[in-house]
């Protein structure tokens, strides 16, 4: 786990993914930029190759990905020693919702919708976890309270 103000760093990279998401969809937003690739298959494949294209989809994929990583490998600002097992079954239970959504995606999703799920995908586990993680911690705490109160 990497320090806790690294969350912060996080948000603001997620808010600005999500803005640059907006953009691109609303108004087009386009950032050209030479880039080299290791393979790319558009009207030929070429491999090992440089070209000039429109990076704000790899731009805003590549910042939201920082973000919840850094969100998710974030300590809290108080990290209670049994946030490790709260932890642990946060990114168990997003891995079995996640994988519970791909499954439904297969047998349902075809088409360009299915590259959209696999796109989001890229950032499911990453959601899922955070809300679990938050979720079970809320309910630890205020089981905690209950507790403190009927003593």
């Amino acid at each position: 786990m990497i320090s806790f103000r690294y969350k912060i760093s996080g948000m603001i990279l997620i808010a600005a993914g999500l803005i640059m998401a907006l953009l691109y969809f609303a108004v087009d937003f386009r950032f050209e930029a030479p880039v080299f690739a290791i393979i790319s298959s558009y009207a030929e494949t070429r491999f090992f190759t440089f070209f000039k294209t429109n990076f704000a989809d790899e731009l805003i994929l590549l910042t939201l990905l920082t973000g919840f990583l850094l969100v998710s490998f974030s300590r809290e600002k108080i990290e209670e020693d049994y946030f490790a097992s709260l932890r642990h079954k946060a990114l168990v239970s997003s891995v079995i919702i996640n994988s519970a959504i791909l499954l439904f995606s297969i047998l349902f999703i075809y088409g360009g919708g299915f590259m959209g799920v696999v796109i989001m995908n890229i950032y499911t586990p990453f959601i899922i976890y955070i809300i679990t993680f938050h979720v079970l911690k809320s309910n630890l705490r205020n089981l905690k309270k209950k507790t403190k109160i009927s003593r």
